[in-house]
């Protein structure tokens, strides 16, 4: 259960929880996913201790995925329009404010939560497949797809990181031809969801803890890493990587960014996008495309 920000001992061992079962939830969904799938040629020399880290709400996908997820399940009558209502008001402030807050993080998560409990994880996973091709494919930024596959390209594995839920985050990374997902454990029993976390939702520090471990579990050296994000919240997770890029990013962490040299990338106007700061590892190779920013929320 959230219980706001704060440094108490309590709160660091719930986000090292939450961080430890996301690398062990990644590692194990990408061993599984290796099975019986034949996979794209891997790149000549495959570059083994470097990766990449994406956030995904606004970093990966325009707006929320929890909230995408969430019309899709509403269409499904998992929940009433009234439930859909609160979801859609928040994702009008995200859009709009252009970052996410503690409050609506919690409250989101935890209602999503909610309504899988009871739920099997393999119903919840065919369900979110549909919903992905339904209303998520078209919300993703082809300027942060493009830097995704830089990364792919150049050899090395790049992870989403995200506080959705970690079967959603792994379809989102599945269907974009990533390595896998870092994202929140919701706790299950014989494969069925209790509607608990494992820990903590995988936000803030918790991310930050989850790409560590990760680093330990897969070889990485996390100074040759790069990692993505459009907000604030994410500094932790930025900061524990040799290099930071803001993208799409919210007024805090463009401040940061500014402060600490970090680059820059908005894909979200048609100006180009600004860059400061030294070059990311892979180079200053431009990535085409802006992506004109619109909600399609429907009407029920």
């Amino acid at each position: 259960m959230w219980r706001g920000r704060g440094k108490g001992p309590e709160l660091e061992r719930l986000a090292t929880l939450a961080g430890e079962a996301s690398a062990d939830a990644a590692v194990a969904m990408e061993n599984a996913q290796l099975d019986g799938v034949e996979l794209p040629p891997a790149p000549a020399q495959p570059d083994l201790t470097a990766a990449a880290f994406f956030d995904v709400d606004n970093t990966m996908m325009m707006g929320a995925s929890i909230f995408h997820f969430a019309r899709g399940l509403a269409a499904r009558k998992y929940f009433t329009a009234s439930d859909l209502a609160g979801f859609a008001w928040r994702q009008v402030k995200f859009r709009v404010g252009g970052r996410e807050t503690q409050d609506t993080v919690k409250v989101s998560r935890e209602q999503a939560l909610s309504f899988v409990a009871g739920k099997t994880v393999e119903e919840m996973t065919a369900v979110g497949e549909e919903i992905y091709d339904e209303l998520m494919a078209d919300k993703i930024w082809s300027g942060t797809r493009a830097l995704a596959q830089m990364h792919l390209d150049a050899g090395q594995r790049v992870w989403l990181v995200t506080a959705t839920p970690v079967e959603l985050a792994a379809i989102i990374s599945r269907r974009l031809g990533l390595t896998g997902a870092l994202g929140t454990v919701a706790e299950h029993v014989d494969g069925v969801y209790t509607g608990r976390l494992v820990g903590d939702l995988l936000h803030g520090r918790a991310k930050a803890h989850a790409v560590r471990a990760l680093a330990a579990r897969e070889g990485l050296n996390l100074r040759r890493c790069t990692a993505y994000s459009d907000s604030s919240n994410d500094v932790p997770m930025l900061s524990v990587v040799g290099t930071a890029v803001a993208v799409n990013p919210d007024t805090g962490l463009r401040e940061i960014a500014r402060a600490r040299g970090w680059e820059i990338r908005d894909f979200r106007t048609g100006r180009k996008a600004a860059k400061i700061g030294v070059p990311s590892v892979l180079g200053a190779g431009a990535v085409a495309g802006a992506v004109a920013a619109g909600m399609a929320y429907r009407r029920r």
